[in-house]
């Protein structure tokens, strides 16, 4: 069955409190600029410089977040972020305000951002 037109994902977007402060985290993580914050602070967006999918985040005021891995709130999705050099990566992660839920095998890590979002960093089959 053809498609009309096209589609692609363009952009992931986070829920949270406070989208300056997690567009700050995330941009210093991935090393991203962030767009100007819209609509008084209620929106911003980092683009991806490689012209990928892009992230953004949102002002929610009831905004609560994951209690992962007790499954009280569950997660909605979760971010993998594909790293060369694990230690150094869990380094910055750590400076930069995320915290460590789960550090299971030496290549696969358990965060939560400053927002209580999880996201993985990731160095399976990473060359």
């Amino acid at each position: 069955m053809a498609t009309p037109g096209s589609i692609k994902l363009d952009c992931v977007v986070l829920d949270c409190l406070d989208p300056v402060g997690l567009a700050r985290f995330y941009g210093e993580l991935l090393g991203w600029k962030a767009d100007e914050p819209e609509n008084g602070g209620r929106w911003v967006t980092l683009r991806n410089p490689e012209g990928g999918v892009h992230l953004a985040f949102q002002r929610d005021l009831d905004f609560r977040p994951s209690t992962w891995p007790s499954g009280e709130r569950p997660q909605m999705l979760h971010l993998d972020f594909a790293v060369t050099d694990i230690e150094g990566q869990h380094r910055r992660a750590i400076e930069l305000g995320a915290t460590l839920l789960q550090d299971p095998p030496a290549d696969f890590t358990v965060y939560a951002d400053p927002a209580g979002h999880p996201f993985c960093l990731c160095a399976c089959g990473v060359q």
